[in-house]
């Protein structure tokens, strides 16, 4: 028996096709893996019943419930665009808590710019000292539509599963190379810190940490 904390469940769509991933990460392998194409188009009762079929298989597999999923989503809907911020320093070092409270004003620009916007990936692109006056940061903001969201949010709540994560197919496939075709290894992987510049976000109810995970190398 797999332990609930031993597997990632990854759901992706497209326009062409569904696939389910189980992820053993104890292992490092795929550990279940289903496909459905489809016409071009998303249909939902096509995806509700890929989900019933595969869910239940995966629950015996894992001998658990599959309570929550990470959605891969591969559309043209899918939102990119860069901010940035030049700053006056008030410090002789930079330090982490610097560089976390730029990263909260550029997310908050964001945020206050595209107000219907779920944020999939937060990149650093640029991060610079300017002079020994200013400094430079450029974010990469990869985010999808609430309301595009709002149809899988309650899909997959009709299957009692909860969408822990969103992330970007096209983002995840600039990372594999011409002979890495396994999509749920790298998303893994990125979802565990592989792009270092990828600032991950985190709950602000979690006591005693941060506004992000220190994903990025930017002081060693």
């Amino acid at each position: 028996m797999i332990k609930e904390t031993g597997f990632e469940t990854f759901l992706y769509i497209s326009k062409n096709k569904y696939q389910i991933f189980v992820y053993d990460k104890d292992n490092f392998k795929n550990l279940y893996e289903a496909e459905l194409k489809i016409n071009d188009d998303i249909d939902l009762n096509f995806l509700s019943k890929f989900l019933d079929e595969n869910i239940y298989k995966i629950e015996k597999i894992v001998s658990n419930f599959v309570r929550d999923i990470i959605l891969i989503i591969d559309d043209d809907k899918i939102f990119n665009t860069n901010i940035s911020i030049k700053k006056k320093n008030y410090k002789e070092h930079i330090d982490q808590k610097y560089l976390e409270n730029n990263l909260k004003e550029v997310k908050d620009i964001f945020l206050e710019s595209y107000q219907d916007q779920i944020i999939m990936h937060m990149v650093i692109v640029n991060k610079d000292d300017v002079n020994e006056d200013y400094s430079y940061l450029e974010v990469n903001f990869i985010s999808i539509s609430n309301s595009f969201t709002l149809i899988f949010d309650k899909l997959l709540e009709n299957h009692q599963i909860k969408i822990r994560k969103y992330m970007s197919g096209i983002y995840i496939k600039s990372f594999l190379r011409e002979d890495e075709t396994e999509l749920p290894v790298m998303a893994n992987k990125l979802n565990n810190g592989l792009n270092k510049n990828e600032v991950k976000l985190i709950s602000k109810t979690i006591e005693n940490r941060g506004l992000f995970e220190k994903f990025f190398q930017l002081f060693s």
